[in-house]
């Protein structure tokens, strides 16, 4: 008998510190709820994402919603991107990459290791016997190797702005010495319409000259947006 006792006093004891463990952890969590609330709706009303009303562009893009009705504009250029998808649709110029524009991109980012900036312990200490550039100013260089910061070659013309919305994922499998050249080929992967803009995803990849190895693999998402 007593030992029945003994596992039901636990029960309650255990029971009873339950139920306080719960009183303390409740108005916690709806803390927390509210936080995530907050930082959710204060996103999507920041005046820079309002502009381009991303929760429209989703709830347009959903199935399970009204059919999708794309401006004229949007339309017209969703089909002649369509026509383009799994293709390459770039073949970029040969690009150099020497000590200046790596020891330029280390001043700006503060990312002065040796690998990259000193060519006489580089020569000495590093496998590759010379400096390498940063991987990130591989992947910086992409709108430049692309071409897509140049005025006079706009491959979007009826969109009235295109929005570098990220990356896929990134890759750098082989690395750049300085004083070699690079160049980039670009692939349409991905196309994603919504009422007035159309999410565009590539496939860039930047090839070093003279290696059959490239020095990035990236997928690149752009927004157009339209009027």
């Amino acid at each position: 008998m007593k030992v029945i006792e003994f596992i039901k006093q636990k029960q309650m004891d255990f029971q009873q510190s339950n139920a306080e463990f719960k009183a303390r952890l409740e108005p916690k969590i709806k803390d927390w709820s509210q936080l995530l609330n907050d930082t959710f709706t204060n996103t999507l009303n920041n005046p820079w994402m309002s502009r381009f009303t991303p929760h429209d562009d989703a709830k347009s893009a959903d199935p399970a919603c009204k059919p999708l009705v794309m401006s004229a504009q949007t339309e017209q250029m969703y089909l002649e991107l369509k026509q383009q998808l799994g293709q390459e649709t770039f073949l970029g110029q040969w690009h150099l990459v020497d000590q200046t524009c790596i020891d330029q991109f280390a001043q700006v980012t503060g990312d002065s290791q040796w690998i990259h900036t000193d060519p006489v312990r580089a020569q000495e200490e590093s496998p590759f016997k010379t400096t390498i550039a940063h991987g990130f100013l591989t992947l910086a260089l992409i709108p430049t190797l692309t071409d897509t910061v140049n005025a006079d070659r706009n491959p979007y013309p009826s969109a009235k702005m295109a929005v570098n919305y990220g990356l896929n994922q990134v890759r750098f499998p082989s690395p750049v010495k300085s004083g070699t050249r690079v160049r980039a080929r670009t692939r349409l992967i991905g196309l994603t319409p919504m009422k007035r803009s159309i999410e565009v995803i590539s496939e860039v990849s930047i090839e070093i000259e003279n290696s059959k190895r490239v020095a990035c693999i990236a997928e690149t998402v752009l927004r157009l947006y339209f009027n």
